[in-house]
């Protein structure tokens, strides 16, 4: 049965959803024609690369077409129209995590927070062991003020996989700048920077947080 593994890096968490996209096309390929099956989805933690989410699944030739389709949609910023063929990819493979992944994220992009909200609570059902989706949804929590929803959703997404830096990142912001907790908003900075000390934005922050707690 063909495996669809989904890696996403501690250090380039931003490039998640396009080395997703970029599996799964490559996957498909060797998948064979039929009604699509499923096994559930599990999450393999590696410390030293970040984590990978693996899915079994058979599915027909016409979904890989159409989720190439998809991917070079959407990696040259059409967004709608990315939208619109991966609502047909869901249509066909409903029970994949990824593809409802791209399209929240997609429809995030466009400014539709409600119905990237609702896909990404589809996901979240699909998978709750999914990293990715319990941060993707703290950012539209956050962008539409249920700040201890967000809080709540980086901390699931942190209890899967700690080292995920950019929920680190999420987090500490919104503690900082949302939710008047500089505790949290310290710990969660410096947790992010031991995973990209380079960040010199971070590092003027932290200094600022310093300074307003007395430290």
């Amino acid at each position: 049965m063909p495996m669809h593994r989904t890696r996403c890096s501690h250090v380039r968490a931003h490039r998640c959803r396009i080395v997703a996209l970029s599996i799964l096309a490559a996957l498909l390929g060797a998948c064979a024609a039929g009604s699509p099956s499923r096994a559930p989805a599990r999450i393999e933690i590696q410390e030293a690369v970040g984590f990978t989410i693996t899915e079994s699944t058979h599915v027909s030739s016409d979904m890989r077409t159409d989720y190439e389709e998809a991917v070079h949609l959407l990696e040259q910023g059409q967004q709608q129209q990315g939208i619109e063929v991966l609502r047909e990819v869901i249509a066909k493979a409903p029970e994949l995590v990824t593809p409802h992944i791209d399209l929240g994220i997609a429809l995030h992009r466009a400014g539709d927070l409600v119905g990237a909200e609702q896909i990404l609570l589809k996901a979240r059902e699909l998978n709750p062991g999914h990293p990715v989706v319990h941060n993707e949804l703290g950012i539209i929590y956050r962008k539409t003020g249920r700040f201890t929803e967000a809080r709540n959703s980086y901390e699931a997404a942190l209890a899967i996989y700690p080292n995920y830096h950019y929920t680190r990142r999420n987090l500490a912001v919104l503690c900082d700048l949302y939710l008047a907790d500089p505790g949290c908003a310290l710990e969660n900075y410096e947790a992010y920077m031991n995973t990209v000390p380079g960040d010199d934005e971070a590092t003027m922050w932290v200094a600022d947080l310093r300074n307003r707690m007395g430290l």
